[in-house]
């Protein structure tokens, strides 16, 4: 039944949606090209206001937990698990203040207004996935962004998002490179529940009346750990944070 009554909702959802992704592409164009980094990355951040607004009208909700115990003034390296293209629309907002950039594969950077060009544009780092050491440099340049801004970079180590919500086992490369060259660093855990509800019944109809939370664990100081003990909390607090894991 949910299915059912979501089509018509979903074709009016996609419609603002897209709308809003056509419309900041130029706005993101001007703020870059005119005025610079920090007004691109305004209308980075309230496009994905109106992309969150969006998701209101199929019923979607939000709790973020801790985002004020996250340390400011220091590069932060996000750890989390990945559900859906709603985890990045929402920590791109939520977490605005620390200027979020990602790890993100290569196809996201040509193609889809808005996205692409603040992929390619805004700080964030393109990966061909086939090509694993093109990665290592890829990486570590944003990892020296990060500690020279102090800005912060996420990653979703399970490479691609689950589609039932368990996490996946997480690769240790991209983490062990941010954070061999960020090492003022704090890396802080976070475990996302039900964004895999938003698409359950695949990119059309979208999943109604969701609960989208997103809780960040205690941040790690990356100078003040071996990397594989780093490795093992940040993993165990990620996964233990998500309901799909806990059922196991």
């Amino acid at each position: 039944m949910e299915k059912i009554i979501s089509y018509p909702i979903s074709a009016v959802y996609y419609l603002l949606f897209s709308l809003c992704l056509v419309v900041f592409h130029p706005i993101q164009w001007i703020c870059l090209n005119l005025f610079g980094y920090q007004a691109h990355k305004k209308s980075v951040d309230y496009l994905n206001f109106f992309l969150l607004k969006c998701t209101n009208l199929v019923g979607t909700r939000y709790t973020i937990e801790n985002a004020d115990t996250i340390p400011k003034g220091v590069p932060i390296i996000f750890v989390a698990n990945h559900q859906s293209m709603y985890d990045i629309i929402a920590m791109i907002w939520y977490f605005r203040r620390f200027h979020c950039k990602f790890v993100s594969k290569k196809e996201l950077g040509s193609g889809i207004p808005s996205v692409s060009f603040n992929l390619k544009h805004g700080g964030s780092v393109l990966i061909d996935r086939k090509d694993p050491k093109q990665a290592i440099p890829v990486i570590k340049s944003l990892s020296e962004y990060i500690e020279k801004y102090t800005r912060a970079a996420v990653i979703f180590p399970e490479g691609t998002r689950s589609r039932t919500g368990k996490p996946k086992e997480f690769a240790q490369s991209g983490l062990k490179i941010l954070c061999k060259y960020a090492p003022s660093a704090y890396v802080v855990p976070v475990s996302i529940n039900n964004s895999w509800k938003m698409v359950k019944f695949g990119f059309f109809p979208v999943g109604l009346g969701n609960h989208l939370k997103f809780t960040a664990h205690k941040a790690l100081a990356v100078k003040d750990y071996k990397f594989d003990e780093l490795m093992e909390i940040t993993e165990k607090a990620v996964k233990e944070g998500v309901n799909e894991y806990k059922q196991v």
